[in-house]
């Protein structure tokens, strides 16, 4: 019985099933608005907990980290950089203009991108005659930089494999300067590698000074060298060994060297997790075909030879089997021990089959992609992590002074050979496709160049970046770069690239390729820069007055509608820990007219209760009871309510349609402030209200904006399910 009304509650039970989503989701927007703070104090709490004796249980107890997200914060606010460029359309026909100008503003996105600039705003637009592209750049208060990189013409190129870079490895051979560079170089930091080693391990050396002082290593000097946990599978996995034979606190009394250069290591504390690595030994026979495999044997026959082995092999001859009769090189010579590993280190039918198998036990014959093998599991032991500091000094390679060759190497065919580029399609398989048309000049070189890379790919670049890669994100120079292959000799200057497209694809690549090739010069004709300590003053201005907004909102309607007031001011303030989560969740870039917008929401979410409050009032004085007010004061104020909230939105919508991108800030953030206030007011207001009705205070209606009396027997609202009064 008990179970069935955990499903099918009475009124008073879904109440509380109400409240308690309502609780759970303020204290989940409010620590996720709270996200930096939380974060910041995170490490503090959790030694807290430590020091009372709860390090074993902090696992369990101690508090989690979460992903830091910050608000999106406006030029305005933030302070940067506003640019406006105008594009000379003059040699361009009028039909192309429009995706001339949009082919410009792409290119200049992907270059601001280049510069890590947080939430660029790139827009276009045309007015009297003039195409514009607007910039802004939160954060950059010295643009110069960026200014030359996005004024700089649009270069589109076509390049073609580097057999330099294909055919011969890099020569490391360095010249007499080099060398004694080199030398000179790794000698200072020898010497003052050695020298923060004798510090740290000085009496009462402070090792987190000394690591900001010595170590090289950005990222973590100014956490003391903390590289946090590490197991052997991390990238700093080979400092391990090192810090083994220590005791937490110990730094280890020499130097680590790897490629990168000279470290001082700190262990700190270890522990153990539930992962586990195993060791074993294994007998590879391989046969004709498989990778790496030098043997004539047939697949058969391999087999055959494994199965003969499972039946004499044991644990104690197993080494000496190895030895004689493994493929596996690398292995054979030390009885087939290939130490201890992980998961995901080997292949996982080998994996699987070693992990399944007892210590001492020996596989069945198990087939992979390298040929038949036979599994010994020797050892198993727990997967340790290792908290370690460390402070790094770079030294020098012979490739910090022989740079790798280009993959790519120039063809001499660009943009201003290509006359256009367009969506096609197929017409035997309607695949989605770009066709490219190029000048005389052009197709003498694209002939000459499709001829001699026949089966080979070519790149397209588009400012030094791969145009193929429709997220502008791919990383250049690396052979994995995005290249459509040339099936064949092209003549004529006409030709195709298809691939797996959609038509969307397809219509940004050919936007691309034509904004590489028409000539389509930009202007800076405005610049306005905005300082980073008058955006925080604005924005320190604009807290106040949302806070200030706040509370004398909340002491009206607290002194004015009395409990229904404090409601109101509960569910007000859920409102704004929402609004604002929202906001962050969804990257809303908030500016001045953005808080604007969502102070006056506020006002709106207050009128809603108002109306809500005032009908309550009418239905008590006219002799009806709290409970059905507070039904028929919802019911009936719900018609204006929404009348209003639509209207409102309508307004937004046509004020984000057909404006700027200032008053655009606005017109989002008072549209979503509408919405939640709409979910505030009726659905948070009236489930406290219902809540509270149930309480002693209820027995006096004048606390609700009923008249000054004690409420009779027949105006006392009674707990939804209770038994009424006779």
């Amino acid at each position: 019985m008990r179970i069935g009304r955990l499903f099918r509650p009475r009124a008073r039970g879904k109440l509380r099933w109400g409240i308690t989503f309502l609780i759970i989701l303020g204290l989940v927007a409010t620590l996720y608005d709270g996200l930096q703070y939380y974060n910041g104090n995170r490490d503090n709490w959790n030694k807290g907990l430590k020091a009372r004796g709860m390090g074993e249980l902090l696992p369990a107890l101690g508090w989690p980290s979460w992903p830091p997200r910050d608000f999106a914060l406006g030029l305005d606010l933030q302070g940067g950089t506003h640019l406006v460029y105008e594009a000379d359309m003059k040699d361009v026909a009028g039909g192309d203009r429009d995706s001339a100008l949009e082919g410009v503003r792409d290119v200049i996105e992907r270059r601001v991108n280049i510069f890590g600039v947080s939430e660029p705003v790139v827009q276009t637009s045309k007015t009297g005659g003039a195409y514009r592209v607007v910039v802004e750049l939160a954060g950059v208060s010295d643009p110069t930089k960026t200014i030359e990189q996005i004024g700089e013409r649009t270069l589109l190129e076509f390049k073609e494999q580097n057999p330099a870079a294909l055919t011969a490895d890099r020569s490391t051979e360095l010249n007499p300067e080099q060398k004694k560079q080199l030398a000179d170089f790794n000698t200072v930091a020898k010497k003052q590698a050695d020298e923060a080693l004798t510090a740290v391990r000085a009496p009462g050396a402070d090792f987190n000074a000394l690591v900001a002082k010595y170590s090289q290593d950005d990222p973590t000097k100014d956490k003391g060298g903390d590289l946090g946990w590490i197991t052997s599978k991390s990238p700093e996995g080979p400092l391990i060994p090192s810090v083994q034979p220590l005791k937490p606190g110990e730094i280890s009394p020499t130097l680590f060297e790897d490629e990168r250069g000279y470290q001082v290591v700190k262990f700190l504390e270890k522990r153990d997790t539930s992962d586990k690595e195993i060791r074993a030994r294994h007998i590879l026979i391989c046969y004709k075909g498989v990778a790496s495999c030098t043997k004539e044997r047939s697949k058969d026959e391999a087999k055959a030879l494994a199965e003969t082995l499972k039946k004499t092999i044991t644990p104690e001859n197993f080494a000496d089997l190895a030895t004689k009769n493994s493929d596996d090189t690398g292995s054979a010579t030390r009885g087939g021990d290939l130490g201890f590993f992980g998961k995901g280190m080997m292949v996982p039918v080998f994996e699987a089959a070693a992990f399944a198998l007892q210590k001492g036990q020996i596989s069945d014959v198990v087939e992979s992609d390298f040929g038949f093998h036979i599994i010994l599991k020797t050892d198993e032991r727990p997967v340790s992590e290792y908290h370690v500091a460390r402070a790094l000094i770079y030294k020098k390679s012979a490739s910090d002074f022989l740079p790798p060759p280009e993959f790519w190497k120039s063809t001499g065919l660009t943009g201003k050979h290509l006359k256009k580029a367009y969506v096609t399609s197929a017409q035997q398989t309607g695949q989605i496709q770009v066709g490219l048309d190029f000048n005389d000049e052009g197709t003498k070189l694209f002939q000459e160049i499709t001829k001699r890379n026949k089966g080979k790919p070519l790149g397209i670049f588009l400012d030094g970046n791969s145009i193929i890669d429709t997220n502008g994100d791919h990383v250049i120079d690396q052979r994995d770069t995005y290249a459509p292959n040339v099936n064949d000799e092209i003549i004529g200057g006409s030709a195709v690239i298809s691939g797996n497209m959609t038509s969307q694809e397809a219509k940004i690549l050919a936007q691309r390729l034509n904004a590489g090739a028409l000539p389509v010069p930009v202007a800076l004709v405005s610049q306005n820069t905005v300082g980073a300590s008058l955006g925080a003053d604005s924005l320190h201005k604009s807290i106040f007055a949302g806070f200030i907004g706040l509370l004398l909102v909340a002491l009206f309607m607290i002194l004015y509608y009395r409990v229904p007031g404090v409601l109101a001011v509960i569910a007000l303030c859920l409102y704004s820990t929402l609004i604002l989560a929202i906001f962050k969740l969804f990257g809303v870039t908030l500016t001045l007219a953005g808080i604007a917008g969502f102070i006056l929401s506020i006002g709106i979410a207050v009128d809603a209760n108002i109306l809500i409050f005032e009908r309550m009032k009418e239905e008590l004085r006219a002799g009806k009871s709290l409970d059905a007010s507070i039904r028929d004061g919802f019911t009936r104020a719900w018609t204006s309510i929404s009348d209003s909230n639509v209207s409102s939105l309508i307004t937004a919508f046509v004020l984000y349609s057909f404006s700027t991108s200032l008053i655009k800030g606005f017109a989002l953030t008072l549209s979503v402030g509408i919405v939640v206030s709409m979910f505030s007011a009726i659905v948070v207001t009236r489930q406290l209200l219902r809540l509270v009705a149930g309480w002693r205070i209820s027995k006096n209606v004048w606390l609700f904006g009923g008249p000054r009396q004690k409420a009779t027997p027949e105006l006392v609202q009674r707990a939804p399910g209770a038994s009424s009064v006779q």
